[in-house]
């Protein structure tokens, strides 16, 4: 029996998993809930939920594309990066920027790595459903407007502290600050400066930025928004916590997905591999202008916006769906 998915289908899922993924608003809460508002055929082929759904490996398989797309964006950095390992591995030292910061990518992806493995199918089993997925929605809104909350005091405090200096100086006193207190100072850091900033995360915050992505596992709960309001929350700048979401999002988005495509290949994918080609390639154009923008949409902005938005389209898919 061929698996259903319409050339109409996979286009409007890979389009908007593609821009979702990245934007903090969770992919999975929106492949949930839009085939269930579409209703019709929409909401009995595309039901992750379902056993053995060619949805959900359709729309894991997905990933890949947006991964590849997290990895053109930002190839300069992997290709620093995965240097970086290889000359640490060598000569057993951590020396530069880009060697600590491969290090403590794969340290925050071990959890979200393991509670995937363990918890992935009894969440979406148990979760993947209109309902759960709405109600998480708004959960995710509420998480962004509280990061925002704690970084707005944390400024405060850190805005309080710098006053004392004036006095202090004329006492010919000196005062340091991190690079993490006065990251908020700077104008426009350039991508090297960022990920200075990032290798210099004390390796504890780098692990709790990363188990928050666990929280994703949940449909509703944005995988970037997690990690991006963990960031805030542990004292880093709106573009740095963005990119680090970004950086850490794609071993995780492309390993979700590269265990997936298999299933594609067997009985799941019969009769719709080209319609999975076809919202591959949308999931990726779309992935990649969404990194391009928010990476430039941080520089200056908040994660507010988003928090509303999840807010006003999980009660309203709440109050339609009942």
């Amino acid at each position: 029996m061929h698996a259903h998915l319409s050339w109409l289908e996979a286009g409007t899922i890979g389009a908007i998993q593609g821009v979702t993924e990245l934007f903090p608003v969770s992919s999975l809460g929106h492949s949930v809930l839009i085939p269930a508002l579409i209703g019709g055929s929409w909401a009995k082929h595309l039901n992750v939920n379902a056993p053995e759904s060619p949805y959900l490996a359709f729309i894991v398989g997905l990933h890949v594309a947006t991964a590849l797309a997290l990895i053109i964006y930002f190839w300069r950095d992997w290709v620093r990066i995965i240097a970086g390992l290889f000359t640490s591995l060598r000569y057993r030292r951590i020396s530069n920027d880009y060697e600590r910061l491969g290090w403590l990518l794969i340290l925050a992806t071990i959890p979200v790595g393991i509670a995937g493995l363990a918890l992935e199918h009894a969440l979406r089993t148990t979760l993947g459903k209109p309902t759960p997925a709405a109600i998480f929605l708004m959960v995710n809104g509420l998480i962004l407007f509280a990061s925002e909350r704690w970084k707005r005091r944390a400024v405060q405090q850190e805005d309080l502290v710098e006053t004392v200096p004036a006095s202090r100086h004329r006492a010919g006193e000196t005062v340091s600050t991190s690079p993490m207190a006065v990251s908020h100072q700077s104008e426009e850091p350039s991508d090297t400066d960022l990920d200075h900033t990032l290798a210099q995360l004390p390796w504890p915050r780098a692990l709790l930025i990363g188990a928050a992505q666990i929280l994703a596992l949940a449909p509703g709960i944005s995988r970037s928004g997690a990690a991006m309001a963990t960031g805030l929350a542990r004292g880093l700048s709106h573009e740095a916590a963005a990119r680090f979401s970004f950086l850490l999002a794609t071993p995780v988005i492309l390993a979700a997905g590269v265990l997936k495509v298999p299933d594609l290949f067997g009985p799941l994918g019969d009769g719709i591999r080209p319609q999975v080609l076809f919202g591959s390639v949308l999931s990726g154009v779309g992935a990649y202008l969404s990194v391009r923008f928010l990476s430039r949409y941080f520089e200056k902005r908040s994660l507010r916006p988003f928090a509303w938005y999840c807010l006003l389209f999980g009660a309203g898919s709440l109050i339609i769906l009942h």
